[in-house]
């Protein structure tokens, strides 16, 4: 394959893993898919290839659907064993945040909420909400009609709309309420967590992926109690961690984040959606390794603000 080829592919590779993550919510899976399709693209004629972006979009589109319809893909979700990867604010693989759908499009909300459409409505609904396409061009990418594009994009709003309950921050905003989440759960009393929790507040961990299945909690006072668990240093927990970490303030897939930090190592991710009046509706904790990859390697790449805790 010649050097102009490989470029040509390449100028479109930050916009395929954008789309390929919007769809299947995993920046492993994101860039296997977008691997696949530059494989095709080197078997292709390119000859044949009137527009190189349609191509590809359709290809990765439809790489990233036969993955969410694996038999695989299917069980592990089911199973309530799945949280979207996080990423790091300005991490390319986020892709367009020109507009509000495309910005909340990639919070963890939005994709959370995507997991109750179909395939098909989830590839119309982030084609268009995301990537603006017209339906024209969605039925050519999907093989189907204009009026099919319409009526899926229609029903993925409507079920998306109904249950979106996040907006997205800026960093000074999102460092104010880290660090107001920070003290009141390092403060040891519960009732300054409540304080900040919606009333239908809920919580997901991963359980530094040690446990089979997502640990769920969804009342304000077990939420608050199990994140003052969490935030109560031990000897145990930092021999765990390897030292003391530091915790920093960051936004993560447009939401106020806790990042614990040894050395250039993230352990975990604390990801808070807020509302509009800044109470915290989800507390998301992570800190498998499997879900921290590209978050790491992306926090070593920049500099940060001082944490707001250096030793934790």
């Amino acid at each position: 394959m010649d050097t102009a080829t490989v470029e040509r592919f390449e100028a479109n590779r930050d916009r395929l893993a954008s789309l390929a993550y919007r769809l299947l919510g995993s920046a492993a899976d994101a860039e296997d898919a977008v691997q696949d399709a530059f494989l095709r693209w080197q078997a292709a004629d390119q000859a044949y290839i009137e527009v190189p972006e349609a191509w590809l979009t359709k290809v990765v589109t439809n790489l990233s659907l036969d993955r969410l319809r694996s038999a695989q893909m299917r069980r592990e979700r089911a199973a309530c064993d799945w949280l979207p990867e996080p990423l790091l604010d300005g991490d390319p693989m986020l892709g367009p945040a020109d507009t509000v759908e495309q910005r909340e499009s990639v919070t963890l909300a939005v994709l959370i909420l995507m997991e109750r459409l179909s395939p098909i409505e989830r590839a119309v609904y982030v084609l268009r909400e995301a990537f603006s396409y017209s339906h024209a061009e969605i039925a050519e990418i999907l093989d189907i009609t204009e009026s099919a594009s319409q009526q899926h994009v229609h029903r993925a709003r409507r079920h998306i709309t109904a249950g979106r309950n996040a907006h997205t921050v800026n960093d000074a905003s999102a460092r104010r309420i880290v660090e107001a989440f920070i003290n009141a759960a390092s403060s040891g009393q519960t009732e300054r967590l409540v304080a900040l929790l919606t009333d239908d507040a809920t919580g997901t961990t991963d359980g530094a992926g040690l446990a089979k299945k997502l640990t769920r909690y969804s009342v304000p006072e077990r939420i608050a109690a199990m994140l003052r668990a969490g935030f109560k240093p031990t000897p145990a927990k930092r021999r765990l961690a390897g030292g003391s970490p530091a915790l920093h303030a960051a936004v993560v897939n447009g939401s106020p984040a806790v990042v614990a930090v040894v050395g250039d190592q993230v352990l975990g991710v604390v990801i808070l959606e807020v509302r509009d009046d800044d109470k915290i509706a989800t507390v998301h904790g992570m800190a498998s390794p499997a879900r921290l990859g590209r978050l790491t390697a992306e926090w070593r790449r920049h500099e940060h603000d001082d944490p707001i805790i250096a030793s934790w």
